[in-house]
C-alpha cells in the first residue's frame, strides 16, 4: 500500500472523530432537538460547534469515498475503526463521558481486529470476471428509417 493510501485512511479516522466529537459538543450545548422540528434543526447548523463537525464529517465521507474505490468495503470499514478508540478516549477526557468497563473492553476488542485486519490484503481477488451485461437491441430506440 502507498503513503497516499494510508494518508486516506488516516484521514477517515482524524475526521471522523473530529466531526463525532465536535457535533456532540455542540449538541450538547443546545439540548434537545426535535427530527419534528425542521427550524430546530437548522437552527442547530448556526451553532459553531455543529457546523465545524459537518463540516470534518464532509472531509471524512470524501476520504471515505476514495478509500472505496481502491479497496474493499471489508477492509475500509475495520482498517478506520481505530477512530472508535479516538472517540471514546476524547468522550471521555474531553467531554467528561462515563465508560463503562463493558464498553471498554468492546472497544478493546475492535482495536484487537484492527490489528487483524489491517494484516490483511485491501482487495480481494476476484476468481473471474464478469462481463458487463449488453443491452438488447430491442431496449434501444429503433432508429427512424426515410
Amino acid at each position: 500500500m502507498t503513503f497516499r493510501k494510508y494518508f486516506v485512511l488516516a484521514g477517515i479516522t482524524v475526521f471522523s472523530t473530529a466531526g463525532d466529537s465536535l457535533l456532540a459538543r455542540g449538541m450538547k450545548a443546545l439540548g434537545h432537538v426535535s427530527p419534528h422540528d425542521l427550524s430546530g434543526l437548522l437552527l442547530a447548523i448556526l451553532n459553531p460547534w455543529v457546523a465545524a463537525g459537518i463540516f470534518f464529517l464532509l472531509a471524512f465521507f470524501a476520504c471515505y469515498m476514495s478509500a472505496l474505490s481502491w479497496a474493499d468495503l471489508t477492509y475500509v470499514l475495520p482498517a478506520t475503526s481505530l477512530a472508535y478508540v479516538l472517540v471514546a478516549l476524547i468522550g471521555h477526557f474531553r467531554l467528561h463521558e462515563e465508560i463503562s468497563p463493558t464498553r471498554w473492553l468492546g472497544i478493546a476488542l475492535i482495536a484487537a481486529g484492527v490489528g487483524s485486519v489491517a494484516a490483511g490484503p485491501s482487495v480481494t481477488s476476484v476468481p473471474e470476471q464478469r462481463e458487463s451485461p449488453e443491452v438488447p437491441r430491442a431496449a434501444v430506440s429503433p432508429e427512424v428509417e426515410s
